[in-house]
């Protein structure tokens, strides 16, 4: 008997075996590499050898560069909003869609366009409305007496920008989200909370939101995640301008790496952006714990 399951346990490794290595070399080697990059000096714009400097990246970029600084807070506001935004205008839509019965299946479809298409033909398509020249934003705006600004040519304008089109492209995939939360509602619980008079705010407070926390608020990470590493919509709309005002962070750590060729410095940014958007998921994994929707 031990030796049959000895063999069964060989087996089993043998077949796993080819799996792990795959993994090990595509994702476990390279994460590995870029750790050990960024305490060196690596940069393949100057002819200096390489050479071990400690966490001299690390404290540079927390201490020492503006530059970061700025784009880390610009992303935190930018998660901040979008999550916020979206999550309500994602309920609102769903709520609207769940009193519809007859011909919700025939609105989800076009409702869904803009979560299923490319980033980056989203980002093409915010390029064309946000034209300062021929965009049809401009053009709307016009026809009921206001000038449109420059939206992607204005530090003031141009992350707003970003914002509104990944608001445009991503607020349908929370609302399906929430949509189906809503609709795995018991009915029996909802009739008895009416029955005792629950109505409006205290419904959606000590009812709806209970019940739907533990699907939207997956939903709502991953919408946070997704936010925070933002790069095709920044890369095709402003390329970070007008000079850094839409700068976020996963678009510095491009700059860093492939355009100042510094990847020893990129490798901290990114290991940076790791630890933040860690300590981030897990205090509001906590947090959904202990409200008891995990």
């Amino acid at each position: 008997m031990d030796r049959t399951k000895h063999r069964d346990r060989t087996f089993a490794r043998f077949m796993v075996g080819p799996a792990v290595t795959l993994l090990f070399l595509v994702t476990i080697g390279p994460l590995l590499f870029s750790l050990a990059v960024s305490f060196t000096n690596l940069q393949f714009s100057t002819p200096q050898p390489m050479r071990w400097v400690g966490i001299d990246n690390y404290s540079t970029l927390l201490f020492n560069d503006s530059r970061f600084l700025s784009a880390m807070g610009r992303t935190l506001v930018f998660v901040l909003a979008g999550v916020v935004i979206q999550t309500l205008l994602g309920f609102f839509i769903a709520s609207l869609l769940l009193k519809v019965q007859r011909y919700r299946a025939f609105l989800l479809g076009p409702i869904l366009i803009p979560s299923v298409i490319s980033s980056v033909v989203a980002a093409w398509q915010g390029r064309m409305i946000f034209n300062a020249s021929y965009g049809p934003l401009n053009d709307v705006l016009a026809h009921i007496g206001i000038k449109g600004p420059a939206w992607l040519a204005l530090p003031q304008t141009a992350l707003v920008s970003v914002f509104l089109t990944d608001t445009w492209q991503w607020t349908p995939f929370l609302a399906l989200i929430i949509l189906a939360a809503l609709q795995s509602q018991p009915l029996e619980l909802l009739e008895a909370a009416r029955l005792d008079g629950a109505r409006g705010w205290s419904m959606f407070r000590r009812i709806t939101l209970p019940l739907i926390l533990p699907v939207a608020g997956v939903g709502v990470l991953l919408r946070g995640v997704d936010l925070f590493k933002t790069f095709d919509l920044v890369y095709i709309l402003t390329q970070g301008g007008p000079g850094n005002s839409s700068e976020t962070l996963t678009f510095l750590t491009y700059l860093q790496g492939f355009k100042f060729f510094n990847p020893s410095y990129a490798s901290a940014m990114s290991f940076i952006q790791l630890i933040v958007i860690t300590i981030v998921a897990k205090s509001y994994l906590g947090l959904m714990n202990k409200r008891g929707a995990i």
